[in-house]
C-alpha cells in the first residue's frame, strides 16, 4: 500500500509537461484531480485554474479561482483526526491549506482573468480582496515576505486606470516599500503624485529620485498606455531533502527565458517603442523564504510524529512482537516529506509599460532566450485608459 501512494509531484508532473505541449490534455487531467473531494483538492484546483488561464479560458479560470479561495478559507481549520493521522503517518494526512503568499496570489491572478474579459469592475473587486488578505496577514503578524509587490502594483495600475490617483499612489508607495529595486516605480510615484495633486509627495519623490525626469506627457489626459504582464517560467518545486526524507526543500526550475520584449507598432508598421519586461516579484525567492520560515514547525511536528509512532508501535509490540516491529517500520516508511504546493505558478511576474496616443496598435511579444515563444496581437488603446496584455511562457 505504501509503495503505491504517489506523491503530489508524481501526480502533477505529466500535466505540467503537457501544459506547454498539449494544454487541452493537461487541463483534462487537472480537471479530474481538481473535482475529486480529497485532502489535496485545493492544490489541484489552483493548478487547474492557472492552466485554464494560460489556455485563455478566462471565465472558467475565474470561477475556479473563486471556488479555490473559499476552499482555502475552509481548510484553515484541521480536524483532530487528520492531525492525529499526520503524527502517526505524515504531513500529507492533513488538508492542504495553501501558503500565505499563495492566498495573496489567488485574487491577484484572478484579477488578470477579469482584465482579459474586459470586466474591470470585477478586476477591482479582486484587488480589494488582495488588500483584505494582506491586511489580515499584517494583523496576524505574518512574515513581511508575504507582502506582494506584484499585488500592490497591479492594484495601483487598476486604480490609476479608474483615475483614482490617491489610491493608486498609496499602492505604488506600498509596492516601493516592498520592492525598492523595481526601477519603474520611480516614474509611477512621480506621475501619480502629480495627478493626485499631492505637491508635498511630489517634492519628496523629486529629492528621493534626483535623476528621474518629469515627463510633460503625463499631463495629457488623452494619452493611453499598453501594460504587459509577463509570467516567466516555473516556480521552484518541492523535493525531499537528501539528508532527511521527512522534510521538503525547494529546488529552482532552470529557465531558458529571463525576460520578454514588447514591441509596439502602428498598424502600418511604424515602430513606436520597444521595451523589455522587468521583474517585480520572484516566486522563487518568496516560496523558499516561506518554506524556511516554516521549517521550525515542521521539525517540531515530525519530532512529535516520531514519538507518536514509538508509542503506537510499542502498544502493538506488547501483544505481538513481530507485528509491533512491522508497524514501526511501516509508519516510518510512510513518514515522507509533504511535497504539495501550487506548482504551476511562474518563476517571476514581470511588467513592461509604454504610454501611447489613442489608437490601434500591433504588439509583438517575444521571450528573450527562446526562438519559439513569440506572439503578435492587435490592441486598441482608448483615451486615458490602459490596455492590459498577459502572457505566460512555460520555458
Amino acid at each position: 500500500m505504501l509503495s503505491g501512494c504517489a506523491t503530489y509531484q508524481t501526480k502533477i508532473d505529466e500535466s505540467r509537461r503537457l501544459l506547454r505541449l498539449n494544454p487541452v490534455e493537461a487541463i483534462e487531467k487537472l480537471e479530474k484531480l481538481a473535482s475529486e473531494d480529497s485532502r489535496d483538492q485545493l492544490v489541484y484546483m489552483l493548478d487547474y485554474a492557472t492552466a485554464l488561464q494560460a489556455a485563455g479560458r478566462y471565465e472558467e479560470s475565474a470561477k475556479t479561482f473563486l471556488r479555490a479561495e473559499k476552499l482555502a478559507e475552509a481548510n484553515d481549520y484541521h480536524s483532530i483526526s487528520n492531525v492525529a493521522a499526520s503524527l502517526a503517518l505524515n504531513e500529507e494526512m492533513v488538508q492542504y491549506k495553501a501558503e500565505d503568499f499563495e492566498k495573496v496570489l489567488i485574487p491577484s491572478l484572478n484579477a488578470l482573468n477579469y482584465l482579459n474579459l474586459n470586466q474591470e469592475e470585477n478586476a477591482m473587486t479582486q484587488v480589494r480582496r488582495v488588500n483584505e488578505v494582506l491586511t489580515k496577514l499584517r494583523i496576524d503578524e505574518k512574515k513581511d515576505f508575504n507582502q506582494s509587490p506584484y499585488a500592490y502594483y497591479l492594484g495601483g495600475m487598476l486604480y490609476e486606470n479608474e483615475r483614482d490617483f490617491d489610491n493608486a499612489l498609496i499602492l505604488y508607495k506600498k509596492a516601493h516599500e516592498v520592492a525598492p529595486e523595481f526601477d519603474p516605480l520611480k516614474k509611477d510615484l512621480l506621475r501619480t503624485s502629480i495627478k493626485a495633486q499631492r505637491p508635498d509627495e511630489l517634492e519628496k519623490f523629486k529629492k528621493q529620485f534626483p535623476g528621474e525626469p518629469i515627463d510633460p506627457a503625463w499631463k495629457d489626459r488623452k494619452q493611453g498606455e499598453v501594460v504587459f504582464i509577463f509570467q516567466q517560467g516555473w516556480g521552484p518545486r518541492k523535493h525531499p531533502r537528501p539528508e532527511n526524507h521527512r522534510f521538503p526543500r525547494l529546488v529552482s526550475v532552470p529557465s531558458a527565458v529571463s525576460a520578454a520584449t514588447m514591441q509596439v507598432e502602428t498598424t502600418d508598421g511604424a515602430q513606436i517603442a520597444t521595451i523589455q519586461s522587468q521583474t517585480i516579484y520572484s516566486i522563487d525567492d518568496v516560496a523558499i523564504k516561506a518554506l524556511e520560515g516554516d521549517y521550525g514547525r515542521l521539525v517540531a511536528s515530525r519530532v512529535a510524529g516520531i514519538a507518536t509512532k514509538a508509542v503506537l508501535a510499542d502498544q502493538i509490540r506488547q501483544k505481538n512482537e513481530a507485528l509491533g516491529q512491522l508497524a514501526w517500520i511501516a509508519m516510518n516508511l510512510a513518514d515522507r516529506a509533504d511535497l504539495r504546493q501550487w506548482s504551476t505558478l511562474p518563476q517571476s511576474f514581470q511588467v513592461a509599460r509604454v504610454q501611447v496616443q489613442p489608437g490601434t496598435y500591433r504588439v509583438k511579444l517575444s521571450a528573450n532566450g527562446s526562438s519559439d515563444a513569440r506572439e503578435e496581437r492587435e490592441v486598441e488603446v482608448k483615451p486615458g485608459r490602459k490596455t492590459f496584455l498577459v502572457w505566460r511562457v512555460f520555458e
